[in-house]
């Protein structure tokens, strides 16, 4: 039988209102950040990044410490990994869907449930946290034993019914399901959705050797040269050989479009949207004459502390890219261009949540205005590599056959399947890079795929 809710009481006057719960009790405090950041993600749309940066975060997001702080991250992305199961299975529970305005008590209800379904914590634990900090919020007081019937009935249906729900669900909004099967067909767009599920590996592009630092790291070496970790035991800064600045953090697919744009050595090389400064480093190891441009000082201020960490000097140029306006023309401009970040969704699975169409839309426009300047940036015979971490066609191909349409002088310089070793099954018909996370099989799901990306390589004709 199904928990009904209970019956509404009159309002708790200031005498018989509840006290908050302690802030001693253990686990309380990180259980309410979970829930507040969720909020914050959900209602709000504020990408989970800046809420969990450990220098400018959430306000309660730092006043934990940082064993809590890895505790709320887990929560955060299990909860939006597996958003729409969690929401199916509560709603059985439910026996009338929760008040539009309750908020509050559906994200307490979401992270009590993934600690239930997916994190090893115990279940009387999950569900006693959840109803204190129901009791301690005047919104949800009134629903703490709600609360608990309901949580406790889905800790007894766990074992017979998660492995439905997640068979039926594709854990994704239904506009960004949509977008994918129409793009890449239902089978593949299943396939990435399914990869989106599971938390990413850890890429390292290296200077140099790297399966002797693959050994000594207690990882494998991709078919590109990407060293892959499937999982940390320690924070990135306590590695061997990040002091020492012999490698960065790169994913296996944001690391192919510097090597797309082929012998730069001697040559000048624009890296247009630099920071952090990844690709800039490969640019400046394959001996071009790097300059590296950002609109955000911020940024330019990390990527200036990741090139000294790695040994590396560009010239840095704080400047729009509408307004940037060097001296000479490139020999070849490198545009990673800002997208909607969907090609990241393993990594960042708040995108879906985030992000709408519109915003979709929208950021295809700015790029279409970015590689049109960026083309001017370069002499006759020069190229642009344009590339981007997003999976929809509408930032990808579709851009680029714009563009190519539109601009006299403009061809595309195909990929060849031969390029770069390992990428032959990424190149497109038209020879244009494509990536997806559903990609790179290496035996197990832990260790296989990357991120969605886009790379096309266009040509000034002489």
């Amino acid at each position: 039988m199904k928990p009904a809710e209970p019956a509404r009481k009159r309002h708790p006057s200031s005498k018989d209102r509840p006290h908050p719960a302690p802030a001693s009790v253990p686990g309380l405090a990180a259980r309410k950040a979970a829930v507040r950041l969720l909020g914050a993600v959900i209602d709000a749309r504020t990408p989970l990044d800046g809420l969990t940066d450990n220098e400018h975060g959430h306000p309660h997001y730092m006043a934990l410490d940082m064993r809590d702080r890895a505790l709320v991250r887990a929560m955060l992305g299990a909860a939006l990994r597996h958003r729409t199961t969690i929401t199916a299975l509560l709603a059985k529970r439910l026996q009338k869907p929760l008040p539009a305005n309750a908020t509050a008590l559906a994200h307490i209800l979401h992270i009590a449930a993934v600690q239930i379904l997916f994190l090893d914590v115990p279940d009387s634990a999950a569900v006693d946290l959840a109803v204190t900090h129901a009791k301690s919020d005047p919104r949800t007081q009134r629903f703490a034993g709600l609360v608990n019937a309901v949580l406790r009935a889905l800790t007894r249906a766990k074992e017979q019914e998660l492995g439905t729900a997640l068979a039926a669900t594709d854990d994704a909004p239904d506009w960004f399901a949509a977008r994918l099967a129409q793009a890449y067909g239902i089978g593949e767009a299943r396939a990435i959705l399914a990869a989106h599920r599971l938390e990413t590996p850890f890429d390292l592009t290296v200077k140099a050797e790297p399966q002797m630092w693959a050994e000594r790291l207690g990882g494998i070496v991709l078919p590109t040269g990407t060293v892959r970790i499937e999982r940390l035991d320690s924070a990135v800064t306590e590695l061997p050989g990040f002091e020492d600045g012999e490698w960065w953090v790169q994913d296996a697919a944001a690391a192919l479009p510097a090597r797309l744009m082929g012998d730069i050595a001697g040559r000048k090389v624009a890296d247009l949207c630099a920071a952090p400064g990844g690709k800039t480093a490969q640019l400046i190891l394959a001996d071009a004459d790097v300059t590296a441009v950002d609109a955000s000082q911020s940024r330019l201020k990390r990527l200036a502390r990741n090139l000294e960490r790695l040994g590396l000097k560009a010239t840095v140029v704080h400047s729009d890219l509408m307004d940037f306006a060097p001296p000479e023309l490139f020999d070849a401009v490198l545009l990673d261009a800002p997208c909607s970040s969907t090609g990241t969704v393993r990594r960042h699975p708040d995108v879906p949540w985030t992000k709408t169409p519109e915003d979709i839309a929208r950021l295809a426009a700015l790029q279409r205005r970015l590689l049109d300047r960026a083309f001017t940036l370069i002499r006759p015979g020069g190229i642009v590599l344009f590339s981007n971490c997003s999976l929809d066609p509408l930032e990808g191909e579709e851009l680029v056959a714009g563009f190519l349409a539109d601009t006299p002088g403009a061809e595309l310089d195909p990929v060849s399947p031969q390029e770069i070793p390992g990428i032959a099954g990424f190149v497109t018909a038209e020879g244009m890079l494509r990536t997806t996370p559903a990609g790179l099989d290496m035996g197990s799901p832990a260790l296989s795929g990357l991120d969605g990306f886009f790379a096309a390589r266009l040509k000034k004709r002489g």
